[in-house]
């Protein structure tokens, strides 16, 4: 069996090195080619230009993009449409919006050249662990390429999830739920940090204690163990939380189908607030204070 990945940063290369594992023959591009090149040394095939990769693989290909939603990936599924053949897959594994893959579908369709978009989830962990992987496209392109996603996968972890941007649609909601997961963490733990307690209370220690059978344990408490073990009080982190676009993309969706989700908005609100150096908006109510009540204005 063999596949290519483009694209090699934390989640592509140790995507590659996990099917190495499993004993694929994997061939690599990056635009950086010094990643290429390390990956090499672990066993991949390691190209300068995407034509050589193409080039190179048995037909029918595999090829699987691993890329920043947005720009990068509508340049580089326009190069493959060039240079893939009839018959070839291309699997688009970013955190694309849906309904550019369901113009990508369409697209590649006329040329023979099959799409599958794969929702990908794992993080840094993926390369032990597995990748919680959700599928769309055709069903039977599905079937044909899924023993790259069962080796990709934990047990039970990967899942056809319907045509054509179905499965970034999933992860899209995924990464909505998980906006609100984290916020409800962040609110739930500055509490207990501005608390009478806090002074005899270890985060970390409650981060551990709450992944002991409550109904809130879950692997981001096990992460924020972690991050307490290592920095107690979180002083080396700035308060800046940047969002990478599912959130919004699941808000909007919410609104066009008219689904109220309140959680989810305020979590990526939150974000956008931590964005927001000059706190004008807090100015504006500090002034409002002072000239409608006399309050006093720091």
């Amino acid at each position: 069996m063999e596949a290519a990945i483009i694209g090699l940063g934390r989640m592509g290369a140790n995507m590659a090195r996990r099917l190495m594992r499993a004993g694929v023959t994997v061939h690599v591009y990056n635009r950086t080619y010094d990643k290429a090149l390390s990956l090499e040394k672990e066993g991949a095939k390691a190209y300068e230009k995407i034509s050589e990769l193409v080039d190179v693989m048995t037909v029918p290909r595999t090829v699987i993009i691993m890329l920043p939603a947005g720009d990068p990936v509508q340049e580089h599924v326009k190069t493959l449409s060039l240079l893939m053949e009839e018959g070839d897959t291309l699997i688009e594994g970013g955190n694309s919006f849906y309904k550019d893959d369901i113009s990508h579908f369409e697209v590649l369709k006329q040329k023979g050249i099959h799409y599958l978009d794969a929702g990908i989830s794992g993080g840094i962990w993926g390369l032990e662990k597995g990748y919680c992987t959700m599928v769309g496209g055709e069903e039977a392109v599905f079937k044909n390429a899924e023993p790259l996603f069962k080796l990709l996968a934990p047990e039970n972890g990967y899942m056809y999830c319907g045509p054509a941007g179905a499965g970034h649609f999933v992860k899209m909601v995924h990464n909505g739920i998980e906006y609100a997961m984290m916020q409800s963490y962040a609110e739930g733990f500055n509490v207990l940090k501005s608390s009478p307690y806090a002074k005899d209370l270890d985060l970390e220690k409650v981060s551990n204690l709450w992944n002991q059978g409550s109904v809130i344990r879950s692997w981001l408490l096990e992460l924020l163990e972690k991050a307490f073990n290592q920095d107690p009080d979180l002083e080396s982190l700035n308060s800046v939380v940047e969002d990478s676009g599912e959130g919004r993309w699941t808000v909007q969706q919410a609104i066009d189908t008219r689904v109220p989700v309140p959680v989810i908005a305020s979590a990526l609100f939150e974000r956008f607030s931590s964005q927001d150096n000059s706190i004008f908006a807090k100015r504006v109510l500090a002034a409002l204070r002072k000239e409608f009540g006399g309050h006093i204005v720091k």
